[in-house]
């Protein structure tokens, strides 16, 4: 892997290298893990959360799910029904 730095972020590489006696590659792979883990921390689900998933799983294996296109038309119909209920003006 080769990678392109600024000259002053180099001389702060080699500075803290030598400062920790660590080398290059333990820096970067330091410097990467932090960066995923900041982007990308890993979460472990709860049990129950687990248990909703495994119950998820299995009904999608029955067939029992709701495809987007099924849904966002539920959805519609519903916001309609409710918009519909709520507009009727009265006269004074």
């Amino acid at each position: 892997m080769t990678i392109s730095l600024p000259p002053a972020m180099v001389s702060e590489f080699e500075q803290i290298a030598l400062a920790e006696h660590r080398t290059h590659s333990e820096l970067v792979r330091e410097a990467l893990r932090a960066y995923f883990d900041s982007r990308w921390p890993v979460y472990t689900p709860t049990k129950s959360e687990l248990a909703a998933i495994k119950r998820g799983r299995e009904e999608f294996k029955r067939g029992k799910y709701l495809t987007l296109d099924r849904l966002i038309h539920e959805l519609d119909n519903k916001r309609y029904q409710a918009s519909k209920k709520g507009s009727r003006k009265t006269s004074r």
